[in-house]
């Protein structure tokens, strides 16, 4: 079984957002729970569910990640660029928060 992640969009900013180990939700990929069996895997999948139901996120999902020094990494590339936020310029989006 490969590692996975909850990544949903966010209800009401419709930012990228991953489910952390004490389920909050966080725009950093690398703050995210990682699921390594079935049962932390329906765990993420339930929280998601009552996340969803409570109009917190829309279209929970989980996908493969890789985790490397201890930080997971989507494998599949969608992933990998949704986890970056708008394309548009490296000025805007995640990309400007993570760089102030």
């Amino acid at each position: 079984m490969s590692a996975k992640i909850l990544i949903a969009n966010a209800l009401i900013e419709g930012d990228v957002v991953f489910l952390t180990a004490d389920g909050t939700w966080t725009r950093w990929v690398e703050e995210a729970a990682v699921a390594t069996d079935e049962t932390s895997e329906a765990t993420l999948s339930e929280q998601g569910q009552a996340a969803l139901d409570g109009n917190v996120i829309i279209d929970p999902q989980l996908i493969d990640v890789t985790v490397t020094d201890g930080k997971p990494f989507p494998v599949k590339y969608r992933e990998q660029l949704r986890c970056l936020g708008p394309s548009t310029h490296l000025h805007h989006g995640k990309q400007a928060d993570k760089a102030a």
